[in-house]
């Protein structure tokens, strides 16, 4: 069956996109904690592009999850189920966000995806890690990214009107960040260490009030366009450049002439507000709580962010029935 959806500015547009998510993150949570990390993703991207399948859209994954050769959503999938006339999408899907941590029951998987008109997102090539820094709406332009940590911070302090000392930023807890955890506590701020969770990292760095005043480090790409969606709906900053950290990776992106100094803004990121962008729970994490069984039920939560019509987030509950999937 193929889901109908109207157009961007229909509301039942996003929530027929967090079907996509829920999907994944059901088929996901079925391996929480089992340490398969292969059958866990294999299953997830099945689910993912199941229900994608059913979306009355067209357009192409531009950063995907390659799958089994019958039910991947690799780089390059198309989709043509559209109408004559209607938005074209750039999609970036993630059925794992986390999957080595989801395998050993940690915190903060979730299943996402994120679109944009077509051309609207910068695409990556080869490049796997990219830096980036992220901060709430009030920090947009007033930031420079070359600076040192001590500057950035004292630049964040300023706009955000805190003292460096009550600052908190998000960093993945990896070896290559034990210099940044370094010199983000020789600043006086604190650190939000977590092993995994980089989009919950960057969206709550991008939203007032949430604990996090900023994101810093090296994380994966992927993770880094899928929050740029949500960031520029969110009317965050998010600063980003090419970071290489594999040997081939940087082969790859030498060949491919990208420039690894250049730091892009959020509007170089994502040249639209017509975007979406939903995420679902996995394992409970900062944004919101992962699947849990509730009797005959399965409670999902996600959280729904549009910018075509200036709606900001919302966070939905769902119950599926489990009857229905047998």
């Amino acid at each position: 069956m193929t889901l109908a959806v109207s157009g961007c500015d229909d509301q039942m547009f996003v929530y027929a996109l967090c079907r996509v998510t829920e999907a994944a993150a059901r088929a996901g949570a079925a391996q929480v904690g089992r340490g398969t990390r292969s059958n866990t993703t294999s299953t997830a991207i099945a689910a993912m592009r199941a229900e994608l399948d059913k979306l009355a859209i067209s357009g192409q994954v531009i950063i995907g999850e390659e799958g089994g050769e019958a039910d991947g959503l690799p780089t390059g999938y198309k989709l043509n189920r559209g109408n004559d006339g209607d938005t074209k999408f750039d999609i970036v899907v993630d059925p794992i966000e986390g999957t080595s941590y989801l395998a050993r029951g940690m915190t903060n998987a979730m299943a996402v995806m994120a679109l944009a008109p077509e051309g609207a997102l910068f695409n990556p090539g080869p490049s796997f890690y990219m830096e980036k820094f992220a901060a709430p709406a009030a920090a947009r332009g007033k930031i420079d990214p070359t600076a040192p940590t001590q500057v950035k911070l004292g630049q964040l302090s300023s706009v955000l009107n805190k003292p460096v000392s009550e600052l908190t930023v998000f960093v993945l807890e990896k070896p290559r960040h034990r210099e940044l955890v370094h010199q983000i506590h020789n600043a006086g701020a604190r650190v939000a260490l977590y092993p995994a969770g980089d989009v919950a990292g960057g969206l709550m760095a991008a939203m007032p009030d949430s604990g996090i005043d900023a994101l810093m480090g090296t994380g994966g790409t992927r993770e880094g366009m899928l929050s740029a969606v949500a960031v520029r709906a969110l009317g965050g900053e998010l600063l980003m450049r090419i970071d290489p950290q594999l040997t081939t990776e940087k082969a790859a992106v030498a060949k491919a002439g990208l420039d690894t100094t250049k730091w892009m803004g959020i509007n170089d990121l994502v040249k639209s507000d017509n975007v979406h962008f939903t995420a679902t729970g996995i394992t409970t994490g900062l944004l919101f709580e992962g699947v849990e069984r509730e009797g005959a039920s399965e409670r999902t939560q996600s959280l729904l962010i549009s910018g075509s019509n200036k709606t900001t987030r919302q966070l939905l509950t769902s119950w599926h029935d489990l009857d229905q999937d047998t």
